[in-house]
């Protein structure tokens, strides 16, 4: 049986959870090419209200900030409209919809958006990953490296969204400074080699994250913005460096993210606990922790341990849309089909069997 401290109630920020699972945010690419949710997109999310707190997939604050096909937006009139069905589906089975601001920055390919132009970083270098087109799969090409004009910009970008997301009825954002994209690229001596005030030293590299958190906190609440971060996750080509620069780089940004005092702070965990309980201890708010590799068991083993408040679901909530019955009362899982991941349609979306 799962342990009895998952099924404590908890109070984050504005809105009351009824246990301390959440809803991982998991890209499905099952957005139209316009980057309006598609058809099936507020069925799926409303089937896993139960998990209490939905953070949905990663969604770009612009056209320049979308890397994959069919990934979904919320900087236009038709994308607030669109995410207003998702919300309203969500509060309708109960559960509170945070909506995950997503710039991919380098990960991305001219053929997957509908400009088609250079994508944009700190650093013009290329991530050298394959990502999957329309004409099957290719390197990411080499960057254009965004002056400070452009930063400035990008910072309203996310303001915006994140005003677009609350005008969608979405309860919070997001932000994503994980997983090898944007954010997480300025943070990477390998992707950042700027020698203005954005990069060089840990306190510039991080200068951009904090940026971005400010405004949105500005202009939706603190209460309603919470932020994502992957320390040392070699993703996107990304290389934080050895653990003693890790540390000094994340101990630094969350110490000065601490002071804006976000509803959350998300981290998908690698497993270097020291550093985790070194972020816990200057983390004013809730802590989110997803610790890769983590089996049914364990799931607690984070809130247990004093490392997180709230264990968000993954893979197990992507096959079960009701896992937290299922784990209530330590029934069987359904398997994943990863073929079906992110091949659009209703196979392997809102199709997964729930308990009879």
């Amino acid at each position: 049986m799962t342990s009895p401290s998952l099924w404590q109630p908890f109070t984050l920020g504005r809105i009351e959870l009824p246990h301390r699972l959440a809803l991982a945010p998991m890209t499905r690419n099952r957005s139209n090419a316009d980057g309006t949710p598609g058809e099936h997109v507020a069925a799926y999310y409303a089937q896993r209200a139960s998990l209490g707190l939905v953070i949905s997939e990663g969604t770009q604050p612009s056209a320049d900030g979308q890397g994959y096909f069919n990934t979904p937006g919320i900087y236009t009139p038709e994308h607030i409209e669109a995410w207003r069905n998702v919300a309203d589906a969500v509060h309708e089975k109960g559960g509170h919809l945070f909506i995950q601001l997503m710039h991919v920055g380098r990960i991305s390919h001219p053929e997957n958006t509908e400009h088609h132009r250079q994508s944009v970083a700190p650093s013009a270098i290329s991530a050298e990953q394959e990502i999957y087109t329309a004409t099957g799969p290719k390197q990411t090409p080499s960057p254009r490296e965004l002056s400070i004009e452009e930063i400035k910009e990008v910072i309203g970008e996310f303001r915006h969204a994140a005003a677009a997301a609350i005008a969608a009825g979405a309860d919070g954002v997001e932000i994503h400074a994980a997983n090898g994209y944007l954010l997480h690229q300025f943070l990477a001596p390998n992707a950042n080699e700027r020698t203005d005030e954005y990069g060089g030293s840990v306190q510039n590299r991080s200068r951009f994250v904090v940026e971005v958190a400010r405004a949105v906190a500005e202009e939706i609440g603190a209460e309603r913005t919470g932020i994502r971060i992957s320390p040392a996750f070699p993703l996107g080509g990304l290389n934080e460096g050895d653990a003693a620069a890790v540390h000094a780089q994340y101990q630094h940004l969350v110490g000065e993210l601490a002071t804006l005092n976000l509803v959350y702070l998300h981290v998908h965990h690698l497993g270097d606990d020291l550093l985790l309980r070194s972020l816990r201890d200057v983390w004013p708010t809730a802590v989110l922790v997803v610790r890769y590799g983590r089996d049914r068991d364990s799931i607690a083993a984070d809130i247990d341990a004093g490392l997180a408040d709230i264990a968000p679901l993954g893979r197990f909530a992507l096959a079960n849309p009701d896992v937290v019955e299922r784990l209530r009362t330590d029934a069987p899982l359904n398997d994943l089909d990863p073929r079906t991941l992110y091949t659009g349609g209703a196979n392997g979306y809102i199709d997964y069997p729930v308990l009879a």
